[in-house]
């Protein structure tokens, strides 16, 4: 079993990359994407959003990160692969799957899940530009508005050989709404060969194996279920293993957001230094009720000192506690 780490835009970036694949688990991560009109980007574009390029495309702990592209057009997506490949890039993944409103209105991201015929131009172009050993993978969701041109677009994409393919059990329109529609995925399993990664409301060991079972593919990705429990990768490959695995205890939890927080204070200005902090709590305390408690200290703190105490400080009271319920 591989588990790959989801491109989330906007919350994923190399700080995160670095801190969830130290702690193991994680096969792959992706870039956040780099949007794509009609311009070869310059070098330092792919470096902003890759810093692992200087690593040999890896984060600190070994883990490969493929670059993620977006755009509608084929000959600048190939034009703008082939030189992510030549900057390190171990890997190009290609965003048929965002769906953000501004991205469809450009013209990327799942809008393009209508057009079959345009997907296999894209993919097609970049697997023609990108060396042979590098592979080129996909992301989509099971539609834009439905599921009818599902069947189309895988066929398209395996045309275009691509290398592995990753579905999001969801349409656009479903967002992220629960459930994810796991079956649909099983189906997609019979129109192709090439290997296909499951994705959508995996938040524990028990939906990773459900999700293993129903959609039938041995490969999945992670999102928002590892920003909650960030050893979610470790859990789930050790439950598949038949063995258990302490979870980690929310002392080791706020040791990884002091060890953020000092990752982002020399890079962020310092009004902006709390936001990756905040971000990340808002997803954990669905499962530590100590990080709501920790985001409501925080949430109008702007000075990097203050919000370092904050994260340094003991656990508040349970007089802090009854009035935050």
């Amino acid at each position: 079993m591989r588990l790959m780490l989801a491109p989330m835009e906007g919350v994923i970036d190399h700080t995160m990359r670095d801190l969830l694949t130290s702690l193991g688990g994680l096969d792959r991560c992706v870039t956040e994407f780099v949007r794509i009109s009609d311009l070869l980007l310059p070098p330092r574009v792919f470096h902003r959003y890759c810093p692992e390029l200087k690593q040999a495309g890896r984060t600190p702990s070994g883990t490969p990160v493929y670059l993620q592209l977006l755009g509608g057009q084929a000959t600048p997506m190939a034009e703008n692969a082939a030189r992510a490949a030549e900057l390190g890039a171990p890997g190009i993944d290609l965003n048929f799957g965002c769906p953000a409103k501004t991205v469809n209105r450009s013209d990327g991201g799942a809008i393009l899940l209508r057009e079959p015929e345009r997907v296999h131009k894209i993919v097609a172009a970049v697997r023609r530009a990108v060396p042979t050993d590098i592979p080129v993978t996909v992301k989509i969701r099971l539609g834009y508005q439905d599921r009818e041109l599902l069947e189309e677009n895988i066929g398209a994409i395996a045309a275009a050989r691509a290398n592995e393919l990753t579905i999001h059990a969801r349409t656009k329109v479903d967002g992220y709404r629960p459930p994810a529609y796991w079956e649909d995925v099983a189906r997609a399993r019979q129109w192709t060969t090439m290997p296909i990664v499951a994705n959508g409301e995996i938040w524990n060991p028990a939906d990773a194996s459900r999700c293993r079972q129903v959609s039938g593919c041995a490969n999945l990705m992670l999102g928002r279920g590892i920003l909650c429990r960030p050893d979610l990768a470790l859990l789930i490959k050790a439950d598949a293993q038949g063995s258990e695995l302490e979870p980690l205890a929310w002392p080791q939890v706020q040791s990884l957001l002091l060890k953020l927080f000092e990752q982002i204070v020399d890079n962020y200005d310092d009004k902006y230094v709390g936001n990756p902090i905040k971000q990340w709590l808002a997803y954990q305390r669905s499962y530590f009720p100590q990080a709501a408690l920790l985001f409501e200290r925080i949430k109008r703190l702007r000075a990097p000192v203050e919000i370092r105490q904050a994260l340094l400080d003991q656990p508040p009271s349970l007089a802090e506690r009854a009035r935050v319920a």
